[in-house]
């Protein structure tokens, strides 16, 4: 052993040697002061991600809760419209996940686009994921040609369900109460649905990772917006009046842009929707009936949990940043297609 100075040091080293095993052992001090608070970040983010992920579920308080009128109800009831289309047998195969995307009857640029994105076959190897376009009609006789170019599209992809109802922005909350009742009546036996805008980038591969498994019942998913205010400007897109909507806010409810929930919730948001007025705001709307069913919706975010999954804005396509997000918003169906391939190629980082 070496004879220790007065210093505390090793006397049988030079000076510059001490220096350096000085600072070797304030470098290793400080990267294990790093490694515990990296420890520590990603243990408190697995909690709090546990946390969300459980969520709160009350039993639904039915009881407590008038029905509307009939006639207001008839607005949102799958009595009062019409197949025209249909896929009643897209299911038989017990899909895990059902991919809904809501689409203009004119807008087949965005559905072959999604076809041949991330609405392909086979994509995630060993697990059944369909797609299906939910359509309205449109008046006159644009609606008279719409119709006969959707009914030829179906015949070469199967892919497409069609209603009665007027295909317009306000009536967003019909169309999303239609494929609530299709999915509570066709497909009780897949684990998810996904209600998703065709103008999106979704990363279907972490998307499933993501998901819990197996299935969580009462589990709904995206980017929550927990304060929400009913906009009173009548020029707004987004406009309520007090009659239609008297509150000052809105309860939690996740964008509409995209949004994943066990299909056991469909039945029970169709239920429900029997004392929820019909507001044009289809996102506020299933939220509505949530606060009824006393579920909570689950915030979509990533390990380190401040990270919103569900990007809810148009990003440039950057590999490595989609990779680790579940949607981007504000694709045209050119961007779309433009960057999907390089994505596919590989989706990791």
């Amino acid at each position: 052993m070496l004879p220790v100075s007065e210093t505390g040091k090793p006397s049988g080293l030079s000076t510059a040697s001490t220096d350096h095993l000085d600072s070797k052992r304030v470098l290793i001090m400080r990267y294990s002061r790093l490694a515990k608070y990296l420890l520590l970040a990603g243990l408190m983010s697995f909690v709090v991600n546990v946390f969300l992920k459980i969520g709160y579920y009350f039993e639904p308080k039915i009881d407590r809760h008038t029905p509307i009128d009939e006639e207001l109800y008839k607005v949102v009831s799958p009595s009062t419209y019409k197949y025209i289309l249909n896929q009643p047998s897209a299911c038989e195969h017990n899909p895990y996940l059902v991919l809904m995307v809501p689409v203009a009857p004119g807008d087949a640029a965005s559905r072959e686009a999604v076809r041949n994105t991330w609405g392909q076959r086979d994509l995630v190897p060993n697990l059944k994921i369909i797609k299906l376009f939910f359509v309205g009609v449109l008046e006159g006789e644009e609606g008279e040609k719409s119709e006969t170019a959707i009914a030829e599209e179906n015949l070469n992809h199967g892919d497409i369900v069609m209603m009665d109802f007027l295909d317009s922005y306000r009536n967003l909350t019909v169309k999303t109460m239609m494929m609530m009742n299709w999915i509570a009546t066709n497909c009780q036996r897949a684990s998810y649905a996904m209600k998703i805008d065709a103008d999106i980038f979704l990363n279907i591969y972490y998307l499933i990772n993501f998901l819990p498994f197996p299935a969580t019942n009462n589990y709904i998913t995206g980017s929550v917006i927990n304060d929400g205010m009913p906009r009173r400007a009548e020029n707004s897109k987004w406009y309520l009046s007090k009659d239609i909507y008297p509150d000052s806010t809105f309860p939690p409810y996740v964008s509409g842009a995209a949004y994943v929930f066990s299909t056991d919730l469909a039945a029970k948001i169709s239920l429900v929707s029997r004392f929820v007025r019909p507001i044009p705001l289809e996102d506020v709307y299933v939220g509505l009936c949530l606060k009824i069913l006393g579920v909570r919706p689950v915030y979509g975010r990533g390990m380190f949990w401040l990270r919103n999954l569900f990007e809810v804005r148009h990003l440039n396509y950057n590999r490595c940043t989609f990779a680790k997000l579940i949607i981007v918003t504000d694709f045209s169906p050119t961007e779309l297609m433009k960057t999907w391939p390089d994505f596919q190629k590989n989706h990791a980082c």
